[in-house]
């Protein structure tokens, strides 16, 4: 069976019964959840908030995630998931959850839905930061760059091109 977040999912009889979290005991995972769910974008409106985004006013497809939280997923979009950036792909399952694929590649022929605030024309590219990965990669060419060129030291002239 898969973990739940819920803590009682049935009433354990017997001598057992006194091992069951009360309902309100603290869950330590909450916080890791939602920090997760913040990372893969899954930041939509909760229930019973009408599924709307509050940067342009438009209204998504909401769906639960496994974290608890809910996705804002782009209405009646299909894409192929090659084409979309990675930690951007989301996928439902038979229970309606969405679950974010991440960083991996997608099979061949696999597609996906996007969330809304990939297409939300109330944020700038910049601050949704879709292409993380490639922004880290950038960051560590620069600081190679910088360190090599520390190294080697600038040539004593320019070369001659004219």
């Amino acid at each position: 069976m898969g973990d739940t977040h819920e803590p009682n999912l049935f009433p354990v009889p017997g001598p057992d019964s006194h091992r069951q979290p009360p309902d309100d005991a603290p869950r330590p995972w909450e916080s890791v959840d939602r920090g997760q769910a913040a990372r893969d974008g899954a930041t939509g409106p909760e229930p019973p908030a009408r599924p709307i985004c509050p940067h342009c006013g438009l209204a998504g497809e909401r769906r639960p995630t496994y974290t608890g939280q809910h996705v804002l997923l782009e209405p009646l979009l299909t894409v192929p998931a090659h084409l979309v950036p990675g930690g951007h792909r989301w996928h439902v399952d038979s229970g309606g959850h969405a679950w974010n694929s991440g960083l991996s590649e997608p099979p061949p022929g696999t597609t996906c839905h996007i969330p809304h605030q990939l297409a939300c024309p109330g944020l700038t590219l910049d601050e949704i930061k879709p292409w993380r990965w490639l922004d880290a990669v950038r960051e560590e060419n620069a600081r190679r760059a910088r360190r090599r060129t520390d190294e080697d030291g600038f040539p004593a002239a320019l070369p001659d091109v004219g």
